[in-house]
């Protein structure tokens, strides 16, 4: 059968560098397809291109790349896909060329996921689109629909970019989708921890991951993904708790996306306007760039630090339901909970292979999620306590500021007291002026002596000892209590005496 180009029903705006391939690309039978057509029928940012060829695309990849002065490499030898990366017009390309994945470019377009992503459009002829499964229905429906009924069987892990496309251009998954997702998404646990691993961020790094969160459990495949999440629901708390444990976990999530949207150049008159959010952005202004520059970090293989985040903000109260006990009040306790959720958000991170660091970082930020708040009830924010925060947590440390902010404001939710929330609000500027402007005098000052200098004077041996020593008196200079190299030495030598033994 073959396929019939049809005019399309809106104008196609192409980026100047289509045009320009055509030109260095002539007489050449090459489609461009996948998210390129998608992205330019509904007029949104293309940075990347996307062609397949009846020929072997690398050799084409190479001769963009050679034309332009950018890489090449060969993405994947076996399928014959070449990748060019160039730059033009002062802006970075991603262009792939692959050779046909069937017979014919229909049979291609077809074994695709979804018929938004299944039409081509041949370089030569631009104003004709080619749709064997109706993409542009779909996209005029606002729905993402399955290429064929096996599309999810023959690759579990569509389950989840069908979520991903959905929250992302706020699409409704077709019903036949939705069937497909049930029945043949559970394979997704048969395929490699890797893969799942990359969707998983992608879907936490979208604008709204709870809404994700939510999709993920209606659809049977959160427990495959956290096996403990759905624990959560239906554990009650106690005052000033206003949720259960997972929709107040969803609302933590929520609350950490409009806070970072707020110190984004994507915030709006929406997040600007909420009260909670705007006094945490008004009050560490003065550190927004540090705080953009943070969380804007990248982990191994392109995982975006958002997404790690809002796993962390997922696990938080994870250990909650197991952890659960009621007093004779009838007040509800969760002892031990950030411990053990530290040990499950850990685990998570292995079965997803992310690298040690992460992982790290995963379990000192669940682990730690509530210190602000134990420092806030404290009544007093010192310099010692500001230096143990810093050294017990490191640059997890602005994750759990921020983690903690959007943890108090699901809390409270509509009984927020402005007062108090301020005072909280207070702890965090002040935990974070230590890090990023008190850094040297609270966090990371020149040692007044060394190990060396303490075992010489005092004739004391290499061993643990020596690191009790230089913690105490870090500690020491951070609150002040020693200034000069007399006052270290002294203060070692009264350490000593009180550690005879």
């Amino acid at each position: 059968m073959t396929l019939t180009p049809i005019p399309s029903n809106r104008p196609l705006y192409w980026p100047e560098l289509i045009h320009e391939l055509q030109a260095h690309l002539p007489n050449r039978e090459i489609y461009i397809v996948g998210g390129t057509v998608r992205d330019v029928y509904l007029r949104r940012p293309v940075h990347d291109l996307d062609f397949v060829t009846p020929e072997d695309g690398r050799p084409i990849a190479r001769l963009i790349a050679n034309t332009f002065d950018g890489a090449y490499y060969p993405l994947d030898d076996e399928r014959r896909v070449g990748r060019a990366l160039i730059q033009y017009q002062e802006q970075a390309w991603v262009i792939d060329v692959a050779q046909l994945r069937g017979p014919t470019l229909e049979q291609d377009l077809r074994d695709r996921d979804f018929s938004i992503n299944a039409i081509a459009v041949s370089l030569h002829d631009l104003d004709h689109l080619l749709d064997p499964t109706d993409g542009v229905g779909a996209m005029e429906s606002k729905q993402v629909v399955i290429c064929a009924e096996d599309a999810i069987s023959r690759d579990p892990v569509r389950a989840l970019r069908a979520i991903r496309m959905s929250l992302t251009l706020k699409y409704r998954l077709s019903p036949e989708t939705k069937t497909a997702i049930r029945q043949d998404g559970p394979q997704v646990s048969h395929v490699s921890p890797e893969r799942v691993r990359d969707e998983v961020f992608k879907l936490l790094g979208t604008t709204k991951p709870s809404s994700a969160l939510a999709l993920l459990d209606g659809l049977d495949l959160l427990p495959l993904l956290f096996p403990e999440a759905r624990m959560m629901q239906g554990v009650t708390q106690s005052p000033p708790h206003t949720l259960d444990v997972w929709r107040h976990t969803l609302h933590v999530m929520d609350n950490l996306e409009g806070l970072l949207t707020a110190f984004s150049p994507r915030r709006t008159d929406e997040t600007a306007a909420n009260f909670g959010l705007g006094m945490v952005v008004f009050s560490l202004a003065h550190l927004r760039s540090e705080i953009v520059a943070h969380v804007q970090h990248w982990w191994p293989a392109e995982r975006s630090h958002i997404a790690l985040l809002m796993l962390a903000a997922l696990a938080h109260d994870i250990a909650k339901p197991m952890t659960r006990t009621v007093d004779p009040d009838g007040n509800t306790h969760f002892f031990g909970h950030p411990e053990r959720g530290a040990e499950i958000v850990a685990q998570w991170g292995t079965a997803m292979r992310l690298s040690n660091d992460e992982i790290e970082r995963l379990h000192r930020v669940v682990y730690h999620h509530m210190r602000p708040l134990m420092l806030y009830n404290s009544g007093e924010l010192t310099r010692r306590a500001i230096y143990r925060f810093w050294r017990d947590l490191g640059e997890a440390g602005v994750d759990v500021c921020l983690l903690s902010c959007a943890d108090y404001l699901a809390t409270y939710g509509t009984t927020l007291n402005q007062g108090e929330w301020l005072r909280f609000v207070q702890i965090i500027k002040t935990l974070l002026e230590g890090y990023y402007r008190q850094r040297e005098a609270l966090v990371s000052f020149p040692m007044l002596l060394d190990g060396w200098m303490i075992m010489n004077r005092f004739n004391l041996k290499p061993g643990p000892i020596i690191g009790e020593i230089l913690d105490g008196l870090r500690e020491a200079q951070a609150v002040q209590e020693v200034q000069t190299q007399d006052e270290a030495l002294r203060w070692v030598e009264n350490w000593l005496a009180d550690h005879k033994n």
